[in-house]
């Protein structure tokens, strides 16, 4: 998912450019140039957040969460400070991506305490290519310290 302008209703797209550095194609957060914010190129969130949300009666939409990308079958709080792949792209996984109070006045009451540790990733794009709906998320086995 990705947004043009701030507070624009995300965008959900089958593939998309992950460009060096700098992040996707299309999102409001791209950056002009790899620099200090190229660790919050990309957002992920697992799919068993929204779940999680689901099983404590706050359903939210996938959109209203606001991370790039929804995954699926993996723990991605084991990425921080791990370089990974995303189908071709490389990623390196930078820190948790916590929920904001922007994130619960967009949805329910409750639902920052509930992804407290479930709020995703944020990483920056070490090599970039085309991600598919679809593409396997293959950690590395080395850690990395986290982008500071």
């Amino acid at each position: 998912m990705v947004s043009l302008e701030s507070g624009d209703e995300p965008t959900i797209l089958e593939s998309v450019e992950a460009i060096t550095g700098r992040g996707l194609a299309g999102d409001r957060y791209l950056l002009d140039e790899p620099g200090p914010h190229s660790g919050d190129n990309i957002t992920l969130i697992e799919r068993e957040a929204y779940e999680h949300l689901a099983a404590e009666g706050l359903a939210v939409e996938e959109p209203l969460l606001r991370r790039n990308l929804v995954v699926t079958g993996i723990d991605l709080n084991d990425l921080v400070g791990r370089d990974f792949m995303i189908g071709p792209v490389q990623c390196r996984g930078s820190e948790l991506c916590h929920p904001c109070h922007y994130i619960e006045s967009l949805t329910h009451p409750g639902v920052l305490k509930a992804l407290v540790m479930r709020g995703g990733l944020r990483a920056e794009i070490v090599s970039g290519g085309i991600i598919n709906v679809g593409d396997e998320i293959v950690p590395s086995p080395t850690t990395r310290p986290p982008i500071a």
